[in-house]
């Protein structure tokens, strides 16, 4: 979804996220007759304002044909009847589904339970536990709450150890040691437990969906918090012949040990580009935030400010890590919506659909049906238990159950619920009652909730504009798609006609092969000269200056630009072994093998480039279209007013 609208985003700068306009607004223009407000207008301006970059976007005239073009391009979308393809609808409405979980939860408890998780995020939890397994729906459980008391009778006089040696099978019973762990890392019970028992002490048995457990709580601390560190990688993949990516992170690390200075060598090696060229900084994270958990593992081992890591590997290639700062948790107004999301993730979020299931019960006058309860026990037969139930030919199917606003249940729906749920009390032999009255409230509440849902649109105008948001925003990037993008991409030959015009924009700038001796201490790389002047190869200097213990010299060599960031800027472009230069805090000697003046690129190397820009001529064509097909009338008098209040 994220990638569809911002390529949608980027395009045009611009969003139509206003529900139908009510018919007082200024009409600011018409395409062919059919109205788009003022108030529209003025709020996508505002809205879009700070995230437009060209200055020249941001004059009133300049975008209001840019939301002109938006415009014609959904009618465009529309009258191609692209809101009526299959794939577009799924789609549609699976993003409708995901934005809805944003709207479904009641604000009170909500808070509660952020405000929770929070206060406990600030923590790390060492605990051990034992847990003896029964069935989620399991109601006799008297002997196993029994037997929890005497395990933690044995562990307390005992101790953990022991009774762990006697008693773990790995199968019903389980003694393990969780190591330290924060919010949102076990199931909600069980993090409720840990937390209300205090260091040293062992809980009472209480019940997960796993079974029944007891936790030891061995330690409290605060929690890691946010690190930023430095960095230097060596990517798995290397396109430079003399890189191993092992042995170039160990050269490193030896000259890190001889003193040498670890952003100027991040800046001359590491291949991380987004972050060389600021010494291998990268923006503070806090755990569980990057993909690579051997990554974050030793940024948070480091304690001391400046501390350096050893070499080690990640799925991304080698590192080094320097430690520049440790930070405690973020500010709860920082990482609020963080903590939200997870929130409704986790196993707390049935207590906020709970809250909302009952608080939307009561809005939606949705009565109960005491007498219903009793005749579905009537029907259930002893085959419930064995997957064997079927719904009875002469039930009551057309009697009401309950009403949500203008959907009536039935008995049959429940009865058909009921049918589809009973693999769930296989040989469970549960009281009817019992099962009747647990279904019924799951079920009313799924009901409840999912009739809210399907009618978000109508009762919340931010859901609605939002929503129009997406759907404007898929109809629109599937129309680039078919238009646009695709078209430029698979007309071969149209694309070959603009790049063969248009030549002598892609151009090559002077390049060079050469061979880059990098060291830290100007004696060393005097040595390095007078060897590549004798005709010594790479190889061989690097044998005869390097050892197992010092790297005096680094070589990195390809045919690059001359505005690539390993070479000096002013470069004198002779064959041959340069001068010594010194930049990125170290010194270097150049062999030019050969110089590739600037010349016009060919087609396979300007492919890329090429399309970008015959997409963007094709656009133009298409858009010419698009204003002749369709009347376009603006209000002056309208947008007289519109410029004066944007200005106000």
């Amino acid at each position: 979804m994220n990638f569809k609208f911002s390529i949608f985003f980027l395009s045009l700068f611009i969003t139509a996220n206003s529900l139908a306009q009510k018919s007082s607004d200024d009409v600011l223009f018409t395409v062919d007759d059919e109205p788009v407000s003022a108030t529209e207008f003025v709020r996508v301006y505002n809205k879009n304002l700070d995230l437009v970059k060209d200055e020249s976007q941001k004059d009133v005239d300049t975008y209001l044909q840019l939301f002109i073009n938006y415009k014609l391009k959904i009618k465009e979308a529309k009258r191609l009847g692209l809101d009526t393809i299959p794939t577009y609808k799924r789609e549609f409405l699976g993003y409708k589904k995901q934005l809805s979980k944003n709207y479904m939860s009641d604000s009170n408890v909500t808070e509660a339970l952020i405000k929770e998780a929070y206060n406990r995020m600030a923590y790390d939890i060492k605990a051990k536990h034992v847990l003896v397994r029964i069935d989620e729906n399991e109601k006799d459980t008297l002997n196993v709450y029994n037997q929890l008391i005497d395990l933690r009778k044995r562990i307390l006089s005992e101790g953990f150890e022991k009774v762990k040696s006697e008693v773990h099978d790995g199968e019903t019973v389980f003694a393990e040691d969780l190591g330290y762990f924060s919010a949102f890392k076990m199931v909600y019970p069980f993090e409720n437990a840990a937390f209300s028992t205090k260091v040293g002490e062992i809980s009472m048995p209480f019940r997960t969906r796993f079974g029944y457990h007891i936790v030891i709580v061995e330690d409290k601390r605060p929690t890691l918090g946010e690190v930023t560190v430095e960095h230097i990688m060596i990517m798995n993949n290397q396109k430079d012949s003399l890189v191993n990516p092992e042995v170039r992170i160990n050269e490193i690390y030896k000259k890190i040990n001889q003193g040498e200075n670890f952003e100027s060598l991040a800046k001359q090696f590491s291949e991380d580009k987004s972050s060389s060229d600021k010494g291998g900084l990268l923006t503070p994270f806090t755990g569980g935030q990057l993909s690579s958990q051997e990554f974050e593992k030793v940024a948070f081992s480091l304690k001391e400010k400046g501390e350096i890591s050893k070499p080690f590997k990640s799925n991304y290639g080698w590192h080094i890590i320097k430690l520049i700062s440790k930070e405690g948790l973020q500010p709860i107004e920082k990482i609020k919506n963080e903590v939200e999301n997870r929130v409704k993730r986790d196993s707390r979020s049935s207590l906020i659909n709970d809250a909302l299931a009952s608080k939307l019960k009561k809005q939606y006058d949705v009565k109960d049906n005491e007498k219903a309860l009793i005749y579905f026990e009537s029907i259930l037969t002893p085959s419930y238990f064995s997957r064997g139930w079927i719904v009875p030919s002469n039930v009551e199917a057309n009697k009401e159950l309950f009403k949500v606003g203008s959907k009536t249940v039935l008995y049959s729906d429940f009865a058909n619920h009921l049918a589809a749920v009973q693999k769930a009390y296989f040989e469970k032999q549960m009281a009817f009652s019992d099962i009747i009255r647990k279904e019924y409230k799951s079920y009313q509440e799924a009901v409840i909730l999912a009739y809210h849902e399907e009618n978000l649109e109508f009762v919340n105008e931010d859901f609605a504009q939002i929503l129009k948001e997406y759907r404007d925003g898929l109809l629109l990037f599937d129309l680039m798609e078919k238009e646009v993008w695709s078209a430029a991409i698979n007309d071969s030959i149209g694309l070959k006609t603009y790049f063969e015009k248009n030549a002598s924009t892609y151009v090559w700038n002077t390049r060079v092969d050469v061979v880059i001796a990098t060291a830290a201490k100007q004696k060393d790389i005097e040595k390095v000269k007078a060897l590549m002047n004798k005709g010594k190869s790479d190889e061989d200097i690097s044998q005869e200056l390097n050892s197992d213990k010092i790297q005096k010299v680094i070589f990195t060599k390809g045919l690059m630009e001359t505005s690539n960031q390993s070479l000096p800027i002013d470069l004198e472009l002779k064959e041959g072994v340069s001068k010594i230069y010194n930049y990125n805090d170290a010194f270097h000697v150049i062999l030019i093998n050969s110089i590739k003046p600037a010349s016009n690129k060919t087609f396979d190397e300007a492919k890329g480039k090429a399309t970008s820009d015959y997409q963007g001529f094709i656009e133009e064509n298409w858009l010419n279209t698009l204003n002749n097909r369709y009347k376009v009338i603006v209000n002056e008098d309208v947008l007289t007013k519109v410029k004066s209040q944007i200005k106000n």
